[in-house]
């Protein structure tokens, strides 16, 4: 990267990068009368308008949270590395032994197919494995016809716009630790949010919008349904243990590597947090997340700095790559 490159991603408008064409585009989709426009569910064999979706009443996916998901996300009418998504719902059933009544090649084809008929360019998608409506305190898991639901709808931010310009605001949490992966395997994408809620709940009680929590060992482990990344000296540092082996941040690294940072993924003492240039947080729903404030005091000079600055618009500029994502045919 030249000097006149990196000083055009310093002073760059976020908003001016991808914004634009997104509210384009979100512009268009409030005028369609497509009964799909506003999202669109695979349920029981059919397809229905999101609103209208609804789910057993004893399914164990809501009596006990007995699923795995995932979600993958449309940009701009393409489909962003679907199929690492796609791996990784797999593993995520087979380690809790439940079976999809969707093959993958199936459930591919009707995601893309769903983005499609609903119009939408930029997605949040869903896809769900629940138990089904048998307890397994009751039935071996084997015994246990399990459901799948899939999901499209307008694409969702963690963070909105005004705050991924100028940062968002979080605490490491002082009253909640993150569940042990001996008790919940975080590598399992799941909805057992109790320690994330309590976390965000903690966030706002001091004054911030997300939290980042421990392993109770004084060592970071992820925020509320998203991984946490350090800078330092123009180094990344990443928690590797307790924490969902994020896509998102497989991306982030990617282009990390690509534009010559170096990364540490491993055991991420908290103390590190206070002394670092900058903080980002990275999830399907909003990229690359920068973090300005931190317990009340500026993490570095309090503005979003230039690693996360290059990061953002490579994370975002990875979207067209033909490699790792395929556009869909509207027609």
């Amino acid at each position: 990267m030249n000097h006149d490159q990196f000083q055009g991603i310093l002073h760059m408008s976020y908003t001016d990068h991808i914004f634009a064409g997104y509210h384009n585009r979100l512009t268009e989709l409030a005028a369609s009368e497509n009964p799909f426009a506003k999202g669109i569910v695979y349920i029981e064999g059919e397809y229905v308008p999101l609103a209208q979706a609804r789910i057993p009443i004893l399914d164990q996916g809501f009596l006990h949270s007995d699923l795995t998901y995932d979600v993958p996300a449309v940009w701009d009418g393409r489909f962003f590395r679907l199929d690492e998504h796609l791996d990784r719902f797999e593993k995520s059933c087979e380690q809790l032994r439940l079976k999809s009544p969707l093959g993958r090649q199936e459930i591919r084809d009707r995601l893309t197919e769903m983005v499609a008929k609903s119009g939408i360019r930029d997605a949040y998608v869903m896809m769900i494995v629940t138990r089904g409506l048998r307890f397994i305190r009751q039935y071996a898991p084997e015994e246990c016809e399990n459901f799948c639901y899939l999901m499209v709808m307008p694409y969702m931010w963690v963070m909105d716009e005004q705050t991924q310009k100028k940062g968002g605001t979080a605490v490491i949490t002082r009253t909640v630790r993150r569940v042990p992966p001996g008790a919940i395997d975080p590598t399992v994408k799941n909805l057992q949010w109790g320690d994330f809620t309590r976390g965000l709940m903690e966030a706002r009680d001091r004054g911030a919008m997300y939290p980042i929590l421990t392993d109770g060992d004084a060592n970071l482990t992820e925020g509320s349904g998203f991984n946490v990344i350090l800078v330092k000296d123009g180094k990344l540092y990443t928690p590797k243990k307790g924490v969902l082996e994020g896509v998102t941040r497989k991306s982030v690294l990617a282009v990390a590597e690509k534009l010559g940072y170096p990364y540490v993924l491993d055991d991420i003492p908290v103390e590190l947090a206070y002394h670092c240039d900058e903080i980002l947080f990275v999830t399907t729903a909003g990229g690359v997340m920068p973090v300005t404030l931190l317990d009340g005091q500026p993490v570095g000079n309090g503005e979003v700095g230039p690693v996360s600055k290059a990061l953002w618009k490579g994370y975002w500029d990875a979207h067209y790559d033909p490699t790792i994502s395929f556009a869909i045919d509207y027609e």
